[in-house]
């Protein structure tokens, strides 16, 4: 750096435009004007001496360039700005200094050797000032010497770039210490933000102490509401599955290590419940658990844990108890207190429940296990005839295995079409002829062989298996009633009829009637010959849709007959309500019909109510002779049973009527 030794043989300094048109900048520019030949003296420094250069781009940031050599700021002054900086320019320190005062800048590029003030002690000047000592300043000098650098950085400098530099390393320097500055500036922001506010909360705090111990109080309750909620249930607010099985795991610890510690678990499940939800609906529903919660609570000892487990199900842990005849008594207690009615607004109900009971003993590690058992015993509650206990034995465990494996055969056997119809003639008791058949599915296990019905369509029902299983049955007989009037001509069997059973989950399947559709269609089956068999409960459980699927099945002439009449509700007015045709009497009363008294009054009675209303009636399970005489006398229509014949293979019911059997050797024509 030249340095001037008096002011005649200097340079002599300006304020001027740098751009040929000034007016068009928004700001006045510093700039080093030419010599001239009269020399004029150094123009004394004003605010003005600080200006600014715009070019329109996004500015990242304010910079002062001190520099007393117009080649060197012309040249760091076009490189800022082309890197979007807002840069101002100052030729000498005096010039700096009244600029930064003005305007302080973001950072500064400060060269080391300048006449009037060299940097050191601009830099010296600016550190003393509480308004300026924190703008970062680089140090701008030809001098690469290790002790000029220190005393640059013991000025304040923040960094150090010697001339001749390099474009791209000035512009990083820069960047990175206008970052640590912004950096700096948010994280000073945020201290004195959270400065302020620790000094508000304590004043706060200090101010409403009470305020403070209620605030504490209060989450302290919210925490106890909170852990009420996890091991409560929300509806009865009894202790729910979660705590039941963990108090449930203390006691079967606790039967581990004292040997005369006894205790049991009662599992209560409410009969019939979704009948009471899907016909009152589930606010009644609600309420009714809510009082049957209540009246539980109310009737069992102090040693009793009383939990919703879920649903309509409620668990019971009994602890200390003598032995069976403590649970036994108890579990007798909670049927006898549901028997009572419950009065909802307007509604009376009456319900019962199934109640499990299972004794903990050694064996059980687990709470799962012991449930599992009382669950059985519960079940098998239901099976009874629901409205009782059932204590759980060994016995029933396996029994639940076998039922599970059953189950799992049962879906298998779908798969591997190891299903069969039998079909078992229907007679006029009229004309002593064959007039239809009853299809009746049977499963032919591989290694069980024959499984009667009786065992797989209870577990098909409950599973909702019986829905696949009943549509194969449909079709496979509607295919058999085609191919036996093809084999023996229309002649011979034109009015033959097919009776088939559908399940209470099959008639309320969305698709049935499509499904039907379809069968007759592919087949070219006429509705007339095909009849549906339906028990009592799959009209009352949803009387609505049923009369919708009645009708549909009405419209193509197909016929629906009552299956068991007399076993279910036995109403009348459904009877009335609904386009039935047939009514089927169950064997049971048909087993009773030669009782002079009882029983043959209740099928006569059923007879005069089915005639009235236009239906005709099926006798099932007739099986002697003096049954078929009293149900002729009586006009009953048709009779089915082993006094006729069994259910037969579809070869043997074809042989059957190729050559029809004498039944005039049975009974006599009337």
């Amino acid at each position: 750096m030249e340095v001037m030794n008096s002011v005649q043989e200097s340079k002599a300094c300006a304020l001027s435009a740098e751009s040929t048109n000034a007016d068009q900048l928004p700001f006045s520019v510093l700039n080093i004007g030419p010599v001239d030949s009269e020399r004029p003296s150094l123009q004394s420094p004003t605010p003005e001496s600080l200006s600014t250069d715009s070019t329109g781009s996004t500015q990242q940031g304010r910079i002062l360039i001190v520099d007393d050599r117009p080649d060197n700021l012309r040249l760091l002054h076009s490189m800022l700005t082309q890197a979007g900086y807002d840069v101002r320019r100052a030729i000498n320190g005096s010039t700096a200094l009244m600029g930064i005062r003005a305007i302080l800048p973001d950072l500064i590029l400060l060269d080391i050797n300048m006449p009037d003030m060299n940097g050191y002690e601009v830099c010296q000047e600016l550190k003393q000032d509480s308004q300026t000592r924190e703008i970062p300043i680089i140090f701008l000098s030809a001098l690469d010497e290790g002790l000029d650098k220190v005393k640059a950085f013991s000025a304040g400098g923040v960094d150090y770039v010697t001339k001749p530099f390099e474009v791209m390393e000035v512009l990083a320097r820069i960047e990175n210490h206008l970052q640590l500055q912004r950096a700096k500036a948010e994280v000073e922001q945020l201290n004195s933000k959270l400065e302020q506010r620790v000094t508000e909360r304590t004043a706060e705090l200090q101010a409403t102490k009470h305020d403070l111990e209620q605030e504490v109080m209060e989450r302290r309750q919210a925490q106890e509401r909170l852990a009420h909620m996890a091991w409560h249930d929300h509806l009865t607010d009894l202790p729910n599955r979660a705590w039941f099985m963990k108090v449930l795991q203390q006691s079967i610890k606790r039967a581990q290590q004292e040997e005369n510690y006894a205790f049991a678990v009662l599992f209560l499940d409410c009969d019939r419940f979704k009948v009471i939800n899907d016909s009152l609906g589930h606010l009644i529903g609600d309420q009714l658990l809510i009082q049957v919660a209540k009246r539980l609570a109310n009737v069992i000892p102090e040693n009793v844990t009383l939990a919703r487990f879920g649903g309509d199900e409620f668990t019971l842990l009994l602890d200390e108890i003598p032995g069976l005849e403590a649970a036994t008594d108890v579990g007798q207690q909670l049927l006898e207190e549901l028997t009572q009615s419950f009065q909802l607004g307007q509604q009376e109900i009456f319900i019962s429940a199934s109640v499990g009971i299972a004794m903990g003993s050694r064996a059980y590690d687990l709470p799962e296990a012991l449930l599992r058992d009382a669950d059985i015993a519960m079940y098998r509650a239901k099976t009874l005839g629901k409205a009782c206990y059932q204590v759980f034995d060994t016995a029933m465990h396996q029994h639940a295995q076998t039922q599970l494996r059953l189950e799992t055969d049962l879906r298998r056997a779908i798969e591997r079409q190891e299903f069969l119809v039998n079909y078992q003639p229907i007679i006029s008791l009229t004309t002593l002829e064959i007039t239809g058949f009853e299809a009746l599915v049977r499963w032919h296990h591989p290694q069980r062989g024959l499984v009667s019905p009786g065992q797989f369509i209870p577990i098909a029902e409950e599973t909702s298996l019986i829905v696949p299983i009943g549509l194969w049955v449909l079709k496979e007989s509607c295919q058999q009633l085609v191919t036996w009037q093809q084999m023996l001509g229309g002649e011979t069997v034109p009015t033959l009829k097919m009776s088939v059973n559908l399940s209470v989950k099959q008639f309320s399947q969305p698709d049935l009637i499509d499904r039907i559709d379809q069968f007759l269609e592919q087949m070219e089956l006429q509705g007339h010959l095909l009849t549906l068999e339906i028990t009592e409960s799959a009209l009352m459980d949803n009387p609505e849709a049923a009369s919708q699927v009645l009708t549909a099945l009405r419209d193509r002439n197909i016929q629906l007959a009552i299956d068991d009449f007399g076993t279910g509700y036995s109403s009348l007015s459904y009877l009335h309500r609904f386009p039935v045709d047939i009514l089927k009497v169950d064997r049971s009363f048909i087993n009773r019909i030669e009782d002079q008294d009882n029983g043959l009054r209740i099928v006569e009675a059923t007879l005069a109510m089915a005639h009235s209303l236009g239906m005709q009636v099926v006798a099932e399970g007739v099986e002697t002779q003096a049954q078929a005489l009293q149900l002729q006398q009586l006009g009953c229509e048709y009779a089915q049973g082993y006094l006729f014949s069994k259910p037969l293979a579809a070869e043997t019911a074809a042989g059957v009527l190729a050559q029809p059997p004498a039944f005039s050797d049975l009974l006599s024509r009337r």
